[in-house]
């Protein structure tokens, strides 16, 4: 069989149930609902200064990161849509409150630049699997453990900003969390870019067979 990359859609981190075509799913709102709490967040965040809310909105956005995933598998609604919504919501989450914590400086800018250029190289990544007819690789679950942390360590480093009485120990564990994030998050991008040049180097091998 030829190593050629197939024009098809990758396989996806979902068990042995291929996708459908389902919008209206409950995963799928749920994922909808991450999404409108992006903005909402920032609002809280940067032009109310609603702490105590956005500490609220980011805790209930990372902790039901899992939790549309696991529905869609359990209730078989694993959808191409909720594919694609679950990682969005993920990066907004974490680009979004970057951005404001660094505005406000509840994190320092070499914090924030890490996490950024890790997207970046992953974005050259997917541009060049593009190139060669490939999707985006399936989500490893060193990823998924990474944007876990992160949207774990985020609320809570607000909290310590909020709450002075318990500022220390909600500091010391956002950090904990926060720096096995980065790590974590690096370690994912670094598979990524791995199994992105193992299949750029068997799309460039003329006839070689799988």
């Amino acid at each position: 069989m030829s190593r050629r990359p197939a024009r098809a859609e990758q396989p996806r981190d979902t068990g042995d149930e291929a996708p459908g075509n389902q919008v209206l799913t409950l995963p799928n709102l749920i994922s909808f609902g991450r999404l409108l709490g992006v903005p909402l967040f920032l609002y809280l965040f940067l032009v109310a200064r609603a702490d105590v809310a956005a500490v609220v909105v980011l805790a209930i956005g990372g902790t039901t990161d899992w939790v549309d995933g696991w529905i869609a598998r359990r209730l078989r609604q694993v959808s191409r849509l909720g594919e694609l919504l679950d990682p969005l919501a993920d990066r907004l989450y974490i680009l979004a409150t970057l951005v404001a914590f660094t505005a406000r400086e509840v994190v320092p800018w070499q914090f924030t630049a890490a996490l950024l250029a890790r997207e970046l190289l992953l974005l050259v990544s997917l541009g060049v699997l593009r190139r060669y007819g490939y999707g985006p690789p399936p989500v490893h679950y060193v990823g998924k453990t990474a944007t876990f942390l992160l949207l774990a360590a985020f609320p809570v480093l607000l909290l310590a900003t909020a709450a002075t009485d318990i500022a220390t120990a909600a500091s010391a564990i956002g950090w904990a969390l926060a720096w096995w994030g980065l790590v974590l998050y690096w370690v994912a991008g670094g598979m990524y870019v791995v199994q992105a040049a193992r299949l750029v180097r068997a799309a460039r091998t003329p006839g070689a067979a799988a």
